[in-house]
């Protein structure tokens, strides 16, 4: 995790101190259960509690840690002198460090997620006000990064609205994917510990049970988490690359916002660069290059190995916290950015009527010229247009094949621009309903 690219809350998921709250919310949740079974004194559960309010001290578990060498033992260690040695005595009871463990990575996960999807909606609700804003914007689209045919720049919005809306129904999924506990004992058998007590501490932190666990929680979960992160983060990188082109020099349809007192170049005073967009092509890349460590997670020895355990540590708090920060970049890049209409236009008419190519090649087969002669005429008129600028309407009114086909008012009236936006309204009320 980088600092630079860290929101407060995101990082709070993940502080070493609400780790060690939710290990002690699952050990008190864990003693109720006992008690109310019979298992431990009720007295004792209710003295797990007295370390309700307290701030465990990282450094003193880390201390403890460094004799232990291992993590949870160290915790526990601390959580007695907090309660008491007598009082705790019966604290983990029946339970195994990954119970601890892989219920509180996945709270974790959880409440990561929620934080991911506010900032999901605030994306959405970006672009669906700059798609309503130029729904009938004309633009022309390109493949393969040539001039197609003529689009809108309210449709570039819409589209990247539908994808990142499929990549908020595939968060929840995930999220509930991740949305299990295991209180289950050493190898998953419940030998030790009532299945009543994982029921209860699930309950208490939001969670489902899970349906089978080993000594941990099954990695496939996690691996369909992070799967989805990675979908997210090349879908933001989907739009930062659009608007990236968009505000090359020689296109300049739209640009980032550039503040009062922004500088682009150490070098040169004049530069305005893309570099949010920019960043946000990098933070995706580095979401991404989680998405193959939380597979390789999957496959443990038998009932558990920690193999997964130090990947784990690191992709968690380093994805959510990336892509959070990715999500809020974007959404501002969007809400801000600016859009030039009329370059969109000028850009279009550089190649003069170019892009209605189609239309007439449709037309000259429908007039009864052959498919294969079709085209032959109207790129031969075409490819006029590309090498000396002409305009493509006028040489075709100078075509006497064409016009003998089309007539000069049936070519005239292929080059409506309202033509090709004529099911915008279609298309809208598919993205965003009626």
């Amino acid at each position: 995790m980088i600092p630079r690219y860290a929101r407060p809350d995101m990082v709070a998921v993940w502080s070493p101190e609400t780790k060690f709250k939710i290990w002690y919310e699952i050990e008190a949740h864990a003693c109720d259960a006992q008690a109310d079974l019979g298992v431990i004194p009720r007295e004792n559960a209710e003295a797990v509690w007295k370390a309700k309010d307290v701030e465990f001290d990282v450094a003193r578990i880390d201390e403890i840690e460094a004799v232990t060498k291992h993590d949870v033992i160290a915790f526990l260690t601390h959580l007695a002198e907090h309660v008491g040695s007598e009082e705790a005595r019966f604290v983990h009871q029946g339970m195994t460090s990954s119970d601890v463990l892989d219920t509180c990575l996945n709270v974790q996960l959880v409440r990561a997620a929620d934080i991911l999807l506010e900032g999901m909606d605030r994306v959405l609700a970006a672009l669906k006000t700059r798609a309503m804003e130029h729904k009938n914007t004309v633009r022309v689209g390109r493949s393969h990064g040539i001039h197609a045919e003529p689009t809108t720049m309210g449709l570039t919005f819409a589209r990247f609205y539908a994808e990142m809306d499929r990549n908020k129904a595939r968060l929840q999924a995930a999220r509930e994917e991740v949305a299990t506990g295991a209180i289950s004992g050493a190898v998953g058998t419940f030998a030790n510990i009532d299945p009543a007590v994982e029921e209860h501490v699930c309950a208490k932190l939001g969670l489902n049970p899970e349906p089978i666990s080993t000594q941990v929680i099954p990695r496939d979960r996690h691996a369909m988490f992070f799967a989805v992160l990675g979908v997210i983060a090349s879908s933001i990188e989907n739009v930062a690359i659009e608007i990236r082109h968009m505000q090359r020099t020689e296109v300049l349809e739209g640009a980032e916002f550039f503040s009062m007192g922004q500088k682009g170049s150490s070098a040169m005073p004049h530069k305005k660069n893309p570099v949010l967009t920019e960043n946000l092509t990098g933070l995706a890349r580095l979401v991404r290059m989680t998405v193959i460590p939380a597979m390789e997670n999957v496959a443990l020895w038998h009932e558990r190995d920690i193999s997964h355990s130090s990947v784990e540590r690191g992709i968690g708090p380093d994805a959510t916290i990336t892509l959070d920060f990715a999500l809020h970049r974007l959404a501002g890049v969007v809400e801000k950015m600016l859009v030039f209409p009329e370059n969109m236009l000028d850009n279009m008419n550089k190649f003069p009527g170019l892009v209605m190519s189609q239309r007439v090649l449709l037309a000259l087969t429908q007039a009864g010229v052959s498919r294969e002669g079709a085209y032959s005429m109207v790129q031969r008129n075409a490819l006029k247009v590309w090498e000396e600028r002409l305009d493509f309407r006028e040489l075709l009114l100078a075509d006497e094949e064409v016009v003998e086909a089309l007539g000069v008012d049936g070519i005239n009236e292929k080059f409506d621009m309202g033509y090709h936006t004529k099911h915008v309204d279609t298309i809208f009320a598919r993205v965003f309903g009626e």
